[in-house]
Order: C-alpha cells, then structure tokens, then sequence
C-alpha cells in the first residue's frame, strides 16, 4: 500500500534525535539494487525556496535518482549557504551509504523555519538508516510515519494499471504496472502546492522527459487543487522514482495510451494522497469539494474555484454548518472568471440554494441536517461555457488557530 508495494524499491524510518519528542523523524525511499533510476520532481513556487528545495532540483537536472533521504522536524529553509551545504551533506551520507554518486541522492525537510539543522542526528542517523532499509510493508510503514509532522495519520497509497500490448514495439507491452506512494502534509496548504512532501515510486520503464511531464501533470490536478489555508510553503516537493521492472517498453512522450494510461495512474495517486491529506488538515471539522461548471474556459474555472476554495469566510461559514451561498457567489465575482452574476447558480449537498444569482426555495431543515456531516459537496455553476475545475477545501475552526498561533 505504499512505496515498497512497487518492486524494486525498499525504505525505512528510524528516531535520530531530531525532534526532541523522540519520534520517528528520519525516512528514506531508494532502489533495492542501489542503481540510479529516471525520476523527476516537482517543487514549491515559493520565491523563498528551502535549501532541501535548491539541492534536489539540481540533482534531478539528469532525470535520474537512486535514493530519497527526508527528514521531519526541521525545514531547513531561511538557513542559507549553511542550510544547502547540510542538505547537500544529508544527501552524501545517503548516497554513501547506498554506495552511489552524491548527485543520484534527493532530499525533503519539513517542519519549522529559520532554525539551523541540528546535523548530529544526521550525521550518526542517515548512515544506520541507509543499512537497514526493507522491501516490505514494515519498511514502507516506518517510512511514511517518519516523515510526519502535525500529520495525525500515515499517508499512504497504491494504484495499478495494464498498459496495452504495443503492435509498433514502444510504449506498452502488455504488463500491469504499479505505483505507489507516501505523504506528509496537514497544514500551510494551498494551491501551487501546500506544505507537503510526498514520494512516489513506481515500476514503470518511462523516460524522464515523459514522466516529469506525467509529474506535473499529476500534481496539478491534485496537490495544486487543495486548500487549507492558502498559504505556500517553502519546501514543498512531490518526487516519483521509476525503475522499468515491470518490463514494458519505455514510455515516451509519443506513446499515446500507454503515456496517457500511467499519467491516470500518478494522477489517482497524487489525489489519493491529496485527499488523505485534507481529511487529515490541522483543526478540521470539514471536507468540502467544490467543482466550478459553466466558466468560459477551464482555467477560468480554476480561478473561480480556489477564489472561493481560499475564502476565509467561506470555511468559516463552512465550519458553521451554514450554506451561506452569498460568500460563495461574492468570491467568485472576484476570482477573475466572467460570468453574469443572474446565471449563476450554487448548491450545497445536492440542494439549490441560488438561482439566477438570487435565493432559491429549497428545504432549510433537510439541507441543515445534512450540512452536519464531515464531507461536504458544493458545486457553482455559471452558465458561461463548458470549462470546469474541482478543489478541495477545509473548513477554518479555532482548533486550526490554536495550532498555528505561536511557532510551528
């Protein structure tokens, strides 16, 4: 069910010191054969990039990896040229100990900002770690718990797919491919990612042109499309190894299904995981989706629906149990989409409450009691063309408060 469910692959997490509870708080994802694989990665868009962030996009500048070392506890983001020489040392002692080049080791490091990385955990923990990673379900469970934060649950996932035998000797070849994956994330998330790690492993023979482009795809139909609290991270990182043992024929960007069956694939992952990740949000009561139908365009419909996805007032009309259309169509008059406010109709939990841009008659004790559940649906429909996008979102509590209101 999670990264060591794709052959090839083994992991492991260890307590090293890092966090003073004691808690597991080193993980590592790398191949069995300790061999360099295509991979690819996609990262924060945050200007203030964290040191972690810096180093694994310049090893990933050959499209291949062997190994994925994170820790928990400490971003080591704001910390400078001290900050990128110890990620860049954390992803020595994990390529030493897995006996391949420094360049084919990547790294991620969530937790607080602005703090010096206390390196003598690393130091003695990545190299015990390195040594005694597993293949099996323990080693991807002590993986996925390691790199947690606020997180209160593992995040964990695994999707198949048969790719179609290939008649023109690419791209195919018959054979069930798998991917699989581990994520952190419970806070700070917001479109363009959120603060979340997340490794993803699959068996799959792709080149490294055609699986950053499947990434980035993937990320952005999922991870971009969730909202806790709009706000962008620092270190946010989305990683997918990739080892060819399942034996089909290389993937390309010229593959047709093949290409567009394993881009299914990592996407069902990454929303899976993103998914996990919203229902596990820091003070949440609520999980809504909210689809935008009706925009001019796709990308119209994507800003209409982060606008009222990022709301403030919505999640705490949310958290409130209240259908309060009004706050919903008033973010969407401002999210940039056109659109003529008396076309617009919303709804809450498959009930009208607006239409034609004004209040619509509808049974207010029937809608309250199902308002009282966790999994809330919105949907907005503007009338405006065929474009549609789809976000989920968090309801804004004092439990959310409290957690964030001193250093975190």
């Amino acid at each position: 069910m999670s990264v060591t469910a794709v052959q090839g692959f083994e992991a492991g997490g260890l307590a090293s010191g890092i966090k003073p509870s004691g808690a597991p708080d080193l993980s590592m994802v790398a191949t069995v054969d300790r061999v360099p694989v295509t991979a690819a990665g996609v990262f924060t868009t945050n200007l203030v990039a964290a040191a972690p962030v810096q180093v694994s996009k310049l090893h990933l500048a050959d499209g291949r990896a062997a190994a994925v070392v994170l820790n928990s506890g400490n971003a080591n983001a704001a910390t400078g040229a001290q900050g990128r020489a110890d990620s860049l040392r954390m992803c020595e002692l994990a390529a030493t100990g897995r006996g391949v080049a420094t360049a084919d080791g990547l790294v991620g490091q969530p937790g607080r900002l602005g703090r010096p990385m206390p390196m003598a955990p690393v130091e003695s923990g990545v190299p015990k770690l390195a040594a005694n990673l597993s293949a099996d379900d323990a080693g991807g469970l002590a993986a996925a718990d390691a790199m947690l934060t606020t997180d209160t649950v593992r995040k964990q996932t695994l999707v198949e797919l048969d790719l179609p035998a290939s008649p023109f000797g690419h791209g195919g070849g018959g054979t069930t491919v798998r991917v699989g994956g581990m994520a952190k994330g419970a806070a700070m998330l917001a479109p363009a990612m959120a603060t979340m790690l997340a490794v993803l492993t699959t068996d799959a023979a792709v080149d490294a042109d055609a699986l950053q482009i499947l990434l980035t795809d993937a990320v952005g139909s999922s991870f971009n499309s969730l909202v806790v609290d709009a706000c962008t991270s620092t270190n946010d990182t989305v990683l997918v190894l990739a080892n060819a043992k399942a034996g089909n024929d290389v993937i390309t960007v010229d593959s047709g299904p093949a290409f567009h069956l394993l881009g299914e694939a990592l996407a069902a992952a990454c929303a899976d995981l993103a998914r996990q990740m919203a229902a596990d949000a820091e003070g949440a009561t609520k999980l809504a989706t909210l689809t935008v139908n009706g925009a001019r365009t796709n990308h119209e419909a994507q800003l209409a629906a982060r606008q009222v996805a990022s709301s403030q007032l919505v999640q705490c009309s949310l958290y409130g149990n209240d259908p309060y259309w009004g706050r919903v169509l008033s973010e969407l008059g401002v999210s940039g989409a056109w659109f003529d406010q008396e076309d617009v109709e919303v709804s809450y939990q498959g009930v009208t409450v607006c239409r034609h841009g004004i209040a619509a008659e509808h049974d207010v004790d029937a809608l309250a009691e199902k308002m009282g559940a966790r999994d809330i649906e919105i949907v907005c429909d503007l009338h405006a063309g065929h474009g549609t996008a789809t976000m989920l979102f968090t309801d804004l509590t004092h439990a959310y408060v409290d957690e964030n209101m001193g250093t975190s």
